[in-house]
């Protein structure tokens, strides 16, 4: 009865629960930033048609200045980061408003909430880490240097400390080089699968457990259902989300979803998109297999030359020859 059920081994069920819980305590403070958000509202000031994020260098410096009790527009405004679109100008218009007790009150207690579950999330970083170097005792010491990143943006909720280079020694391998997923997704997929999937057979296998791939409810040689079961898996949520920001990217996979987009829909593209970066991932940590990609011009190339064959044999059945003329 059990067969089909999962669980990886103790060391990462631990990890798993550590950001899980890191997870839960996002999703708390980020309800604080809504209650902030609200009491500045209530108070006329707009700060969030100014700066892209309240929660930046600039907006965190404006808040705990208003919180201490500076409400000088003026000076309030001259706090603006460097990096900042909106000059000086613009947002000391915003922060013109009605700044009255009870909301600056509530300003504060959600900003001291906030605070504290920051606290919380560096406390589940520094044992995420200690669970990582734990499961990288039992690995092999990588031959080659790590590759050089892809990107070099950070996260708003990213982890104190080197993602890549802590699943790099745990793997041997670099996992980010996969268009679409970011160290904490690869961090994310190996916490829910574990290091062995050899688990799962084949990719097909694996891409089922994921719900991404069609339905079979098929009776009597006919297919009543094939779209893709519903689940609660949490991975596969973060697999949708790198496929749609895929769709902007020059990219192969980026290609590959826009070819589908247009032929089938979005919701399906997606689905598609997030099975071939999960298939990636699966033949990268069960056989080693490096990520190189093609490019989005080259597979346009390669979709045109299976058309153009398809094509070529779709006339020889009815006794016509294609050719091509420039």
């Amino acid at each position: 009865m059990l067969k089909a059920s999962f669980r990886p081994k103790q060391d990462i069920v631990a990890l798993r629960c550590y950001l899980r819980t890191r997870e839960r305590m996002l999703d708390y403070a980020a309800a604080h930033i809504q209650h902030m958000q609200k009491a500045l509202t209530h108070m006329n000031i707009q700060l969030h048609h100014v700066i892209t994020d309240i929660m930046g260098v600039t907006g965190m410096k404006i808040i705990r200045a208003i919180v201490g009790g500076q409400y000088d527009p003026v000076t309030l405004a001259a706090m603006r980061d460097g990096r900042c679109k909106s000059d000086q100008a613009t947002i000391c218009k915003a922060l013109t408003g009605n700044y009255q007790p009870e909301h600056l009150f509530a300003l504060k207690q959600a900003l001291n909430l906030y605070d504290a579950y920051q606290i919380q999330v560096k406390e589940c970083d520094v044992e995420i880490e200690q669970s990582l170097a734990m499961l990288s005792l039992d690995s092999p010491e990588p031959e080659q240097p790590i590759p050089k990143a892809r990107h070099k943006t950070k996260q708003p909720s990213a982890l104190n400390f080197d993602v890549r280079q802590a699943l790099y020694g745990l793997v041997g391998g670099d996992l980010t080089q996969i268009h679409g997923i970011g160290p904490y997704l690869a961090l994310r997929l190996i916490s829910e699968c574990g290091t062995d999937l050899s688990k799962w057979p084949t990719a097909k296998h694996f891409t089922s457990w994921l719900t991404l791939c069609p339905g079979s409810k098929i009776t009597g040689g006919k297919a009543l259902l094939s779209h893709s079961r519903k689940s609660n898996n949490r991975i596969v949520a973060h697999l949708r989300l790198a496929a749609t920001t895929l769709g902007q990217t020059n990219t192969a996979l980026g290609a590959f979803y826009r070819r589908l987009s247009a032929r089938i829909g979005k919701a399906k593209a997606v689905t598609a998109t997030a099975r071939k970066i999960a298939v990636l991932f699966y033949n990268a940590m069960r056989y080693g297999q490096d990520y190189r990609d093609p490019g989005a011009d080259q597979y346009e190339q390669q979709y045109k030359e299976r058309t153009l064959k398809n094509l070529r044999r779709k006339a020889a059945d009815f006794g016509y020859t294609l050719e091509c003329v420039s």
